[in-house]
């Protein structure tokens, strides 16, 4: 399979994933509920996020974070284009990563146009210790970072050494 392809189809599924799940949550819980599903280990929630990672900028008194991700995350878009050009054709883990990385930041991408926030639902905890809740795009690109890295070690561990 060719890399655009295959980089194409895993960042569709998982638009298609992430949106369905969101599009469940805000149509199925209180904004700012919470259901138990594990307990002492894991919640349904129902958050807004209008700023980045773990909360980054997240403030009700600062109103540019909505344009500022949109751009950024345009521009992040065109530079994982362009690694995806400049990839190996046979590199499934960097195919694969750079195809699960562009599709989380389209599905955040599609909630900041639309809400002006990212909706996050999914709340991992043990004790009194909470992960920020995270989407089905976030660990799109947790699992596409992963992917990227692995991909860094083997080619680094199959070039020919140089002194």
């Amino acid at each position: 399979m060719k890399k655009y392809s295959l980089a194409g189809i895993i960042a569709a599924v998982i638009i298609i994933l992430d949106q369905v799940t969101k599009i469940a949550v805000r149509n199925n819980l209180e904004l700012w509920s919470s259901k138990t599903l594990i307990p002492d280990y894991f919640n349904l929630v129902y958050v807004v996020n209008k700023g980045a990672a773990f909360g980054f900028l997240n403030r009700g008194d600062i109103s540019w974070q909505r344009t500022f991700f949109i751009v950024v995350t345009i521009i992040s878009l065109g530079a994982i284009t362009m690694l995806l050009r400049s990839t190996n054709n046979k590199d499934f883990f960097q195919i694969s990563g750079l195809g699960f990385i562009l599709g989380g930041a389209i599905g955040n991408l599609i909630d900041r146009i639309l809400y002006g926030e990212v909706t996050d639902f999914l709340d991992i905890y043990v004790g009194t210790y909470h992960w920020p809740a995270f989407n089905v795009a976030d660990i799109a690109i947790c699992l596409g970072a992963l992917a990227m890295i692995i991909s860094i070690y083997r080619n680094k561990s199959n070039a020919p050494d140089t002194v």
